[in-house]
């Protein structure tokens, strides 16, 4: 059975349609919980700690730079009641991040849980909890939010604003540049009107949802927390809240752009488009005005362009991290070449399916704008991954590297379907030969023939007209005959029967234009494989969306480091030290174990002392201590207690910092015979 146009126009409606629904589950799916892009690295105390007295303070120290609060870092006794003084003290010094919160005096023994939450540099929130003891461990019941923050309903919904914060530039952005750049005449098509001012539309709504839901998202993770006045007053002071309002002051320069690019503008393309009068100088003078026009839209979309690409770049990964100063203006870059080309593919594809004709030259041009892009798009994604990646390794270490494959895996697919799209194009061009030129006086002979009555059967099998490719000529030689009219009853029902006949006409219009335009095998393919490319752009612009929320390779790799050379220096510490006092028996092999060998916590020290043969023997008296000079500590004396023949041992071993500590010890054989060893510790 014949296929309808209207069907066919709505079976590739449904197919985006399917694919914009799928791609939105993968969103949802690939951004809660947010990823954490500061990340903790040390704590004093330590977290699992045991302290003889209970500390002064609680610092946390982070791999980047953090936005925290009075209520940032809570401390909870065993019985889950604050304890902290609610004041926050900055640390910071340099290249170290550190914040504290201060403890009253008198702490009772037990264990403490200290929950914190931030908001990392880059614009997402991070938290977290962990405990340490004062004298022994306890039972504790201190309740710790169970829920990351970022994460649950508020998360996702933020991240789905910032896909379509995203998509709404692309469409906007690339929109205009389309119809600036390579096809002023989709300054009056419908269908490209209604995607950039859809564009203009969505980013706008999903900003003003991003900065509603800024206060849950880095707070309390409740969405009744949306109509918090006073927490959208906090947000409006920070710098993501900043690039936000900017933003839509932005949007609204933006919305002036959009009504002169299809109002004047798009008035003029239309005049410009008549034949000129031979003997007239007002066609010199339009083309100067459109000129001028033109020039002026160029320049003021490239500013408000720059300016929205701005607001990501000043907020997110580009601002902190290494190179801020280079790495803002290249995403700023990145952007706008991915708004140019996937925006520009977005207009181009309704152009194909929902406009008339697209001009040949309007292809070729998109074709160079699109390879443009995608050169800056190599170029500049190389930079933003040495930055963020760092390392080959941790390209398949990382889910930042693994995200990043697979968006480069995308952009070579798209790429692959662009050149496909290109040879269509090339097609076009080389076969524009007399028949060609015969089709297209063909369509307007159709289109200049249909201006008559047409018969309600007629009208009823030209919506309905089948796939086979049909020559322009073919169609224009097999016209429904027009009816003669037949006169109205009434004033009344001569309107309704005009109304009809309008209709017909139009529909019989319309399919005939739509069969001609099938008959082009070249047309059809260059529909399909844009068709395909802006499938593939939706897709690669999920990943990005996800890939911004995602915890760079760097500060990921960074914080395994850290936590590898912690536990590495929190092993216990096991030395062996030869002796010799130069007396009888002087001459031995003591073995010092030092468990768990982490400061702020209660270590345990065991000594065994052998004789050169391996078999332990007791000495008259043997002396511990520990010196750290960099810190001028020390020296701090251990009497190990006689445990047993050759053993001693000493319990509570407190070493206040964590660096490279001197052991001391000292062995006496006899009431003249001693010696001093000394030797190098490091202690986490």
């Amino acid at each position: 059975m014949a296929t309808t146009v209207p069907g066919r126009r709505r079976s590739a409606a449904l197919r985006l349609l399917a694919v914009a629904a799928a791609l939105f589950g993968a969103l949802l799916g690939g951004a809660v919980p947010a990823a954490a892009h500061a990340a903790l690295t040390g704590s004093t105390p330590a977290q699992g700690s045991v302290v003889d007295r209970a500390p002064e303070q609680v610092s946390l120290t982070f791999s980047e730079g953090v936005a925290m609060g009075d209520d940032s870092i809570r401390v909870l006794d065993p019985k889950g009641r604050r304890v902290d003084r609610g004041k926050l003290r900055d640390l910071c010094s340099g290249d170290t991040v550190k914040y504290a919160a201060g403890l009253p005096p008198g702490l009772a023994d037990g264990t403490y849980t200290v929950a914190w939450q931030a908001v990392s540099a880059d614009s997402h929130p991070v938290s977290g909890a962990f405990t340490f003891s004062v004298g022994a461990p306890s039972e504790t019941t201190a309740a710790v939010p169970e829920q990351e923050a970022g994460g649950g309903l508020v998360g996702a919904l933020y991240g789905v604003a910032r896909y379509l914060a995203y998509a709404g530039f692309v469409l906007l952005a690339g929109g205009a540049v389309f119809v600036l750049a390579c096809r002023p005449a989709a300054a009056g098509v419908r269908s490209v009107q209604r995607l950039i001012v859809q564009g203009w539309a969505v980013l706008t709504g999903s900003t003003v949802a991003m900065l509603l839901l800024r206060t849950p998202y880095t707070g309390s993770g409740e969405l009744a927390d949306v109509f918090d006045l006073g927490g959208l007053r906090q947000v409006l002071e920070t710098k993501p809240g900043v690039a936000l309002v900017s933003r839509l002051l932005l949007l609204a320069a933006a919305a002036l752009f959009v009504a002169v690019l299809f109002g004047a503008y798009a008035r003029a393309q239309g005049a410009g488009s008549g034949a000129p009068d031979p003997g007239s100088t007002a066609p010199a003078e339009d083309g100067r005005r459109r000129t001028d026009l033109t020039l002026g839209l160029a320049i003021g979309g490239v500013i408000v362009a720059v300016g929205l690409a701005a607001t990501w770049a000043m907020a997110e990964h580009a601002s902190t991290g290494l190179q801020p100063g280079i790495a803002m203006p290249v995403d700023v870059l990145h952007l706008l070449a991915v708004a140019g080309w996937l925006g520009g593919l977005a207009a181009l594809v309704v152009s194909l399916y929902w406009g008339p004709a697209v001009e040949r030259t309007a292809v070729r041009r998109f074709s160079r704008l699109a390879f443009c892009s995608v050169l800056v798009l190599v170029a500049t994604g190389i930079y933003q991954s040495w930055r963020q990646v760092g390392t080959w390794r941790a390209l398949t270490d990382t889910t930042y590297g693994q995200l990043l494959l697979l968006k480069t895996g995308l952009v070579v697919l798209l790429v692959g379907i662009a050149w496909t799209s290109r040879r269509w194009t090339a097609r076009l061009t080389e076969l524009r030969t007399p028949a060609a030129e015969e089709q297209a006086s063909g369509t307007a002979a159709v289109d200049a023939q249909v201006s008559g009555t047409a018969a309600p059967e007629a009208a009823s099998s030209a919506t309905s007209m089948p796939e086979a490719p049909v020559s322009a000529t073919t169609a224009s030689q097999t016209q429904a005959p027009a009816p003669e009219a037949a006169a109205p009853d009434d004033d009344e029902g001569g309107a309704d029967r005009a109304a009809q006949l309008a209709r017909q006409r139009a529909a019989l219009s319309t399919a005939r234009t739509k069969r001609i335009r099938d008959a082009d095998p070249e047309r059809l393919g260059l529909r399909r494989s844009v068709l395909a490319e802006a499938s593939v752009a939706v897709v690669l612009l999920v990943v990005a969306t996800v890939l911004t929320a995602t915890e760079p390779a760097r500060t990921e790799e960074a914080v395994k480091r850290t936590a590898g050379q912690s536990a590495a220096a929190n092993q216990p510490q096991v030395l062996t030290i030869p002796f010799d006092t130069g007396g009888p028996r002087g001459k031995g092999t003591a073995r010092l174990d030092l468990d768990p060998g982490r400061s702020g916590s209660a270590n345990e020290l065991h000594l065994r002392i052998s004789d050169p043969s391996g078999k332990t023997m007791d000495v008259a008296e043997v002396k511990v201590s520990f010196t750290q000079r960099a810190q001028r500590l020390g020296p701090l004396p251990v009497v190990p207690g006689h445990v047993s023949e050759g053993h001693w041992s000493a319990a509570g071993v407190q070493l206040p910092v964590p660096g490279q500590w001197e052991l001391s010890l000292l062995v006496r054989t006899s009431d003249i015979d001693q010696v001093t060893e000394t030797r190098n510790v490091k202690i986490g």
